[in-house]
């Protein structure tokens, strides 16, 4: 006598939800985080083509270009530039003698590597480009995974890979820019710190410092941990490290290797100024190029305040960054973050605090945000309710499509040009 399968549809559907789920996990750390990193460019890439329809007349492409083209403009025109011309021997100056855009605030990194993928491969230079961004971001993301691991148990850190595959400017990632190379060199370089391979760490370092300027920070990072791991020596060896914690005492090659490994960030984050400058004969050819985009000289903290006041008024104005850097101090005490440990923690605030010294504050702040992605595993630390973590994918993906509308696709401002990603 046959029997009949009484239970509802639903309980059916969720029956086959858990099967896929179960079937899911059973699968290698790397096939599921690249799934979920590819699912992710995917969902980015429909967003760009949405876009790439409504784009109206632009400096770059006759209007509704195709997906290839739209993720081909931007600072992915100055990088084929890069790739077609080199630098600069002579900084362009107007009438005024005052230096103008060009390709010295490129790093090289990034079109060094696909020029000679072009001339090893035949391919145009977008076409390179736009490959090695994309191999690079899917192996930030492999590289996160494992940073994240060191903290936190598989789920976690896949959590932490979907955070960071769907942060609202996390689109970038797919397209030709030098952020998704020099992410998987962080999180590379990050990596090695945490396992005290500090000598492994110091080649990452060197080709970090040639992706983005991004070395300074890290420099910071490296030289106040072993500022921090020297008292932790001397505090554990008068009560006891216990081992394998933050107090686990560091040998002596530990700190030798960690204090060289703070000599090589030191001396890398200077190449690409002293390349500039030995190109040029200007000492200050990389820093003149880079504040043209600013419109102003380099003062350290002032343009903060310049945007506060602009945003807020003369009084709240002032007070908006002060704000700002409180309340960034006190997220990195909260429980969810002090979980990531001291590395990761140094990383974070070394890097804000060469934001908030350096960068002229506007829409191209939110890419520059990316190298913080350790947070994306506070985050997860926050909550273990999967109804959280979903909403949280779900609110990034929303902000992607207003991130790539708003500033990625062009149209012209009134008083002409557009705001940049």
């Amino acid at each position: 006598m046959s029997t009949v399968d009484r239970r509802s549809p639903l309980a059916s559907a969720n029956d086959a939800v858990h099967r896929a789920a179960s079937a899911v996990r059973a699968w290698p750390w790397w096939i599921q985080a690249t799934v979920l990193y590819a699912a992710s460019r995917v969902v980015s890439a429909c967003i760009f083509m949405a876009a790439a329809l409504h784009q109206g007349v632009n400096p770059w492409f006759p209007p509704k270009p195709d997906y290839w083209n739209f993720i081909n403009i931007w600072d992915a025109r100055w990088y084929a530039q890069v790739i077609s011309n080199g630098y600069p021997s002579v900084l362009p100056t107007d009438t005024a003698g005052n230096v103008q855009e060009n390709t010295w605030a490129f790093y090289p990194l990034f079109p060094a590597l696909a020029g000679g993928l072009s001339r090893l491969t035949g391919m145009n230079s977008a076409a390179s480009l736009t490959l090695i961004a994309m191999l690079a971001g899917w192996g930030a993301a492999l590289l996160a995974y494992l940073l994240f691991r060191q903290k936190a148990g598989h789920s976690q850190a896949m959590w932490g890979v979907a955070f960071f595959s769907t942060f609202p400017v996390s689109a970038v990632l797919q397209v030709p820019y030098a952020e998704p190379l020099s992410l998987l060199l962080l999180a590379w370089a990050l990596l090695l710190v945490l396992r005290r391979q500090y000598l492994w760490a110091m080649p990452v370092v060197f080709l970090l410092c040639l992706s983005r300027p991004v070395g300074v920070p890290f420099a910071a990072m490296v030289g106040l941990l072993l500022v921090v791991r020297a008292v932790t020596h001397i505090r554990g060896g008068r009560r006891g490290a216990v081992p394998g914690t933050d107090e686990d005492s560091h040998s002596v090659r530990d700190f030798a290797a960690l204090t060289g490994l703070t000599a090589v960030a030191g001396v890398s984050a200077l190449i690409w100024p002293a390349a500039a400058w030995a190109a040029t004969g200007d000492p200050q050819a990389y820093t003149k190029t880079e504040t043209v985009w600013r419109g102003q000289d380099l003062v350290p903290f002032k343009p903060w305040f310049d945007t506060g006041v602009e945003l807020f008024g003369p009084v709240l104005g002032l007070l908006a960054p002060l704000v700002f850097v409180a309340l960034f101090g006190a997220m990195l005490f909260l429980p969810p973050v002090v979980r990531l440990g001291a590395e990761l923690r140094l990383w974070c605030a070394c890097y804000m605090g060469y934001l908030l010294m350096f960068l002229h504050p506007q829409t191209s702040t939110f890419r520059m945000l990316l190298p913080l992605f350790p947070l994306a595993l506070g985050a997860v630390f926050l909550s273990r309710s999967r109804a959280y973590r979903g909403t949280v994918v779900a609110m990034f993906l929303l902000l992607q499509i207003v991130w790539i509308v708003w500033l990625w696709a062009w149209a012209q401002l009134p008083g002409g040009g557009d705001y940049p990603p």
